[in-house]
């Protein structure tokens, strides 16, 4: 998905404002972008490599784990190399920006309230699962969208994001407050989590939070036994687009942390094979669980649940389809969406 550059008057607002923020801190890029990063900048081009993957995908991980900084805990300033080169904090960030909601879940699950969110298009309010928990974030537009006025106006001194999101906003950005960014968002979830705890200083709980998550994800795969059945993800996009998700995807780091099999087609390093209507008897398995993103009514779930295909899906006949969150399943992005997964699938696989 892309991040539309607002007009130039826009921006100067932006960046009028930024300079009153100086004592915020810097942010600064090396300029250069690895093949990862120009990957991913391609990637937030075109919504069908995003959904492939794309060249270096599946490298992203790995080079998320390596970013981070080498400062002591309660030590400032400190440096965060990231994404888009490096950024040095002056002091503990108190008003934090979060440009998805992979960084709202990270930042909550912290204990800090952000005080601007751009939310994404399939769920433009503030996700029901967080509700109470995140304050009442100002909306600065959305992931596609970004209000750089909007951003300015709440002086923040931290902006979290990715690469993949909003490297087209990164330099204006980065002149209205620090500004860390990952990858991308997705199967690099937990990575992500330690870059943004890094640059908040909340590296221990967001480690505790992790190995809480990976304790209840191997317990439920103990309860689950060894013959558990296979699990199908199926997301039903706008434009008639229907996705089977992968192993690198959100979802399917969790299925796997539990042990879960998946379809053949399913089982591939990759964010999701698309199929259509017409086919989706290719979404086959012993237990089937459906997202929505967005307006259902703006997608081909109707179409493909009203094939004759779909009514003689083994999942289906069984009584073992489900509908699931869209908001926790496929756009949680974080530690709490996880935690909130591993209950759904406990409650549906051990009923």
């Amino acid at each position: 998905m892309s991040v539309r550059r607002r007009g130039s008057a826009a921006v100067a607002v932006a960046i009028a404002a930024a300079l009153s923020l100086a004592a915020c801190g810097g942010s600064s890029s090396n300029g250069k972008e690895g093949s990862a990063a120009a990957s991913a900048t391609a990637g937030s081009k075109d919504s069908k490599s995003v959904a492939q993957g794309g060249e270096d995908f599946g490298d992203a991980a790995e080079k998320t784990a390596a970013m981070g900084t080498t400062a002591k805990p309660g030590e400032w300033p400190r440096t965060i190399t990231h994404a888009m080169g490096s950024t040095v904090l002056k002091a503990q960030p108190k008003r934090v920006v979060v440009l998805d909601v992979g960084e709202l879940d990270n930042v909550v699950s912290l204990g800090i309230k952000p005080v601007g969110l751009a939310p994404t298009e399939g769920s433009p309010e503030l996700p029901s699962y967080l509700d109470g928990k995140a304050g009442k974030p100002a909306n600065i537009g959305t992931i596609n969208s970004l209000n750089l006025e909007a951003i300015a106006a709440l002086k923040p001194d931290l902006i979290l994001g990715s690469q993949l999101r909003a490297a087209d906003s990164y330099d204006e950005l980065s002149q209205i407050a620090p500004t860390v960014f990952s990858i991308r968002p997705g199967f690099t979830w937990k990575e992500n989590y330690l870059l943004n705890a890094a640059a908040l200083d909340k590296t221990a709980q967001a480690k505790a939070n992790l190995d809480a998550y990976a304790k209840k994800a191997s317990d439920l795969g103990t309860k689950l036994g060894a013959d558990k059945p296979v699990v199908s993800m199926v997301r039903y996009m706008p434009e008639g687009k229907i996705r089977l998700y992968a192993n690198d995807s959100f979802i399917g780091t969790i299925l796997k942390d539990v042990g879960i099999p998946r379809p053949k087609n399913q089982d591939i390093e990759d964010l999701a094979a698309e199929i259509s209507a017409e086919n989706i008897d290719q979404a086959d398995a012993d237990y089937i669980f459906t997202g929505v993103y967005g307006d259902p009514k703006a997608t081909e779930k109707s179409k493909a649940q009203g094939n004759p295909l779909w009514k003689n899906l083994k999942a289906v006949k069984d009584g073992h389809a489900f509908d699931v969150p869209d908001e926790t399943w496929y756009l949680g992005l974080g530690v709490t969406a996880a935690d909130a997964v591993l209950d759904d699938l406990e409650k549906h696989l051990t009923a």
